[in-house]
């Protein structure tokens, strides 16, 4: 028997006793009057209402360290992510009570009632006058001085690494101060926050293999979203003109460092806007949510000092590719050349990839690990852009960025197509890659061509992966850290 069964079985038998003496190991009566963190500010705002004969508090929370001293005992016990020490005393809180609270077991819920000292080192501490149980933990906690090391456990048991790692908490805690700051920022511009479909009868709006389910009562086939794109436009074309969505999507690809099959991402739309005016929206965004998470425009991730303030650098994927992937233009314009050079760098190509998709694979193999500071890359070839618009000037090109920073994409958009003839000639180059053998290529979605015949002002949106901007502000290294419960592989029985 492991130490930890041991320990378990332990408890089990000391349940029973506690039962059997009519304990009520899970009340459901005792209510906290005050929160530790409100108190805390009570500490520093109201410190003349406090002490031995001042305001009594109720208070409840986990116990995570126990110091028995005879009659007397610290504790300190744990609500969300604070932290209070209680003083008990055995002719204050009586005999049964105090002959209670020694047989309980760290990790335990307790609650207690009464006013705040401080002890001779400084420490305000509450005085216990009044001691419960209210939830008796079965297992025992993790030894904090080891904590929890594997990430294996502290991805599949999320609860425990919340319980025994700040960090964490603090991961999650930025996570919502993130989300939120980004929703007050569209709203404050004016854009509506909507929902759409998770699961549609086609999937689109990004080129994504997709999960499959099916509806019984409607006895047909449905998709979980990959993206909300073609949703969000069809509200566009109603008349919602600026409009978001906070949305989960899922695609069914590898897990990776980078990679989760479901995943967040904020998507908006702002009708009378190109692909310039959205990355000067980004630009300004960004920097409203760094400095509201860490005071600064300037952040360390994994070694590297980022600077977000505003004023990114801007290049096409043809420059980039020339100025930073080392290749001239003769070659860059020569696909029998492309491919060589493809070859060359163990750069996967297939015969069947048209010149746009062959540059684009050499751009995230030679250019996108090296964009480390905030860069927009701009000028995507059409074959890659299916629902970008073309660029006035070079039709081979098409009004889209995708942002980078410490060489991951953070956020892609573009101007809109709103001719539905272009669109629809957009999809079914698409169906011809399909059937050429690229599995993630769009379907052809003729109910969006419709919406888009009935009219949609001229219009920009973009997506951003809110996962991988929270690894950038917590300096998280991985997509796992940042995911409250990242998909696992299921462990063999």
């Amino acid at each position: 028997m492991d130490k930890d069964t041991n320990l378990i079985q332990l408890r089990k038998e000391k349940i029973t006793e506690l039962k059997d003496s009519g304990i009520n190991l899970y009340p459901n009566d005792f209510k906290p009057s005050c929160s530790i963190k409100i108190l805390k500010r009570i500490i520093e705002e109201k410190p003349e209402t406090l002490g031995e004969n001042g305001n009594e508090f109720y208070m409840a929370g986990r116990m995570m360290a126990v110091n028995i001293m005879g009659k007397s005992s610290f504790i300190r016990f744990k609500e969300g992510s604070e932290q209070l020490q209680v003083y008990l005393q055995k002719n204050t809180i009586g005999d049964d009570n105090y002959s209670l609270f020694k047989k309980l077991d760290i990790g335990d819920f307790i609650g207690v009632k009464g006013p705040l000292f401080q002890t001779k080192t400084g420490e305000w501490t509450l005085q216990a006058k009044e001691f419960r149980l209210l939830s008796k933990a079965v297992r025992p906690l993790p030894e904090k001085f080891h904590g929890i090391k594997d990430p294996e456990k502290r991805y599949r048991q999320r609860y425990l690494d919340l319980i025994m790692n700040e960090d964490t908490q603090d991961i999650f805690i930025k996570r919502s101060r993130i989300i939120s700051t980004m929703r007050h920022f569209f709203e404050e511009k004016g854009f509506m926050e909507v929902e759409t479909p998770m699961m549609q009868p086609l999937p689109g709006g990004a080129e994504a293999t997709p999960f499959k389910t099916w509806h019984n009562a409607l006895g047909m086939e449905l998709f979980l979203r990959i993206a909300p794109e073609l949703y969000l436009k069809r509200l566009v074309v109603g008349g919602f003109e600026k409009v978001f969505e906070i949305n989960r999507n899922f695609r069914n690809e590898g897990v990776s460092s980078r990679h989760n099959p479901e995943f967040t991402m904020v998507e908006f739309y702002q009708a009378y806007a190109d692909y310039e005016t959205l990355m000067d929206l980004t630009e300004e965004m960004f920097e409203i949510i760094v400095k509201k998470i860490t005071g600064s425009t300037s952040i360390s991730y994994q070694g590297q000092t980022i600077d977000l303030k505003k004023g990114w650098q801007r290049i096409s994927m043809m420059d980039s590719l020339e100025q930073i992937g080392g290749i001239n233009a003769e070659t860059l314009n020569d696909p029998e050349a492309l491919l060589s050079l493809a070859q060359k760098n163990n750069i996967q190509i297939s015969k069947k990839d048209r010149h746009g998709k062959v540059l684009t694979k050499m751009f995230d193999a030679l250019v996108e690990p090296k964009l480390i500071q905030p860069t927009f890359i701009t000028g995507y070839p059409v074959e890659v852009s299916p629902l970008s618009r073309k660029n006035d000037i070079n039709t081979e090109l098409t009004d889209r960025f995708e942002l980078f920073i410490v060489g991951r994409e953070i956020a892609n958009g573009f101007s809109e197509i709103n001719d539905p003839e272009d669109q629809y000639q957009r999809f079914l180059m698409q169906v011809r890659q399909r059937d050429e053998g690229n599995s993630e290529a769009h379907i052809m979605d003729s109910e969006y061509v419709e919406a888009l015949e009935y009219g949609m002002p001229p219009t920009a949106g973009e997506g951003i992966g809110i996962d991988r901007l929270v690894m950038l502000l917590t300096d998280s290294p991985s997509i796992r850290e940042v995911i409250l419960f990242p998909h696992m592989k299921k462990i063999s029985e």
